[in-house]
């Protein structure tokens, strides 16, 4: 590592840090502002309320860090420009490439971390900060039972369910409702249950009734005390995916789930989309990293534009971004995109309009 490379990446570092600070603190005071009137209606702790901020800290800096990377890089050659190093630089015979390799390597190492945040980190802070905002905050009581957002499930190929209630843990559903089908989605029997216990030995449904339509236009009804049925969803799925809240899933937890019902006619298009947009968004940094450069340097191969215009352009070209980023995946949620063009589709455009800016900067 020659001295000039170092002396780039640690500018380049100091300049990241200072966008990413400043960032950073506009979000968090904005963020508190909007709350702590709310809050301090429920007369909330300090440190309770300091717990809650600093448990969303880890999904805000995953979603600010490539608008930091993209100011850092502008404003880095912005400042190498206005200094006549990067005439210098070019003047010894230093390729474009060289230059940009301490900002790519950069960028890299912050896609690692931003990739093992978003698998595991993120999703437990945000749900414990959740949990403190609930209980703690705003004193409610700790729920026995929700009422699922999502409360139809394919639990196999030919059969649906509807549940109306969830207790916590996921080991209790209320007001069952089984739906068999057959072929021509022609509905065979209706199984309803007050409840559904999950035992060792599978789930049991209590206190319900089976109607059976026979082709003659007959319906066989035969209640129940209780009784076992064949469901291949766990407990932690009626708390997980079922419950809405995929974010809340680590990426192990989401593989394993794919795993368990790959095979088995399940829909998973918002599962999937959610999963692929989560690898995908933390690569955005080395896109951002190309963008900067070719914007900085779009009008020679040795001048950039000023420092208030690379701020401007940050902004312009993070917004556009994060809609296209929304928009891919929110087309992906609803099947209308294939998930992992979904989740992709904002970096392939960006990646593309990077390398075409790059290719325009004059050597």
């Amino acid at each position: 590592m020659t001295i000039l490379f170092r002396y780039i990446l640690r500018e380049y570092a100091k300049i990241f840090l200072m966008c990413f600070s400043g960032l950073m603190t506009i979000y968090l005071v904005i963020d508190f502002f909007e709350k702590v009137r709310r809050f301090l209606r429920y007369d909330a702790s300090m440190l309770d309320v300091l717990s809650y901020f600093a448990l969303k800290t880890p999904a805000i800096s995953f979603q600010i860090t490539p608008l930091a990377i993209l100011m850092a890089t502008l404003l880095t050659l912005g400042l190498f420009s206005r200094n006549n190093e990067i005439t210098a630089m070019r003047s010894c015979g230093i390729s474009l490439p060289w230059i940009a390799s301490p900002f790519l390597i950069f960028a890299m190492g912050i896609s690692l971390i931003l990739l093992s945040f978003s698998s595991t980190v993120i999703p437990l802070a945000s749900e414990k900060a959740e949990q403190i905002r609930l209980v703690k905050i705003e004193k409610k009581p700790a729920p026995l039972a929700v009422k699922p957002p999502r409360p139809w499930a394919r639990t196999d190929a030919n059969t649906l369910m509807h549940i109306s209630a969830i207790e916590i843990g996921g080991a209790v559903l209320h007001n069952v409702h089984l739906y068999h089908l057959q072929d021509g989605f022609r509905l065979d029997r209706m199984t309803e249950a007050a409840t559904a216990h999950y035992t060792p030995e599978g789930w049991v449904l209590s206190q319900g009734n089976q109607r059976r339509f026979n082709p003659n236009g007959t319906v066989a009804l035969v209640e129940f005390t209780q009784q076992p049925i064949e469901l291949s969803l766990i407990p932690d799925d009626f708390t997980t995916w079922l419950a809405g809240d995929s974010e809340t899933m680590t990426a192990r937890e989401i593989r394993h789930y794919l795993a368990r019902f790959k095979g088995e006619g399940f829909s998973f298009s918002r599962l999937l989309t959610d999963y692929y947009g989560r690898l995908a968004f933390p690569f955005v940094t080395l896109i951002m990293v190309v963008v900067g450069i070719a914007l900085s340097l779009r009008r020679s191969g040795v001048r950039g534009g000023s420092m208030a215009m690379g701020i401007g352009q940050a902004f312009v070209v993070g917004f556009c971004y994060w809609t296209t980023h929304s928009i891919a995946i929110a087309l992906g949620r609803g099947g209308a995109l294939n998930p992992m063009l979904a989740g992709w589709m904002a970096n392939l455009l960006f990646a593309s309009f990077g390398l075409y800016l790059l290719l325009k900067v004059r050597y």
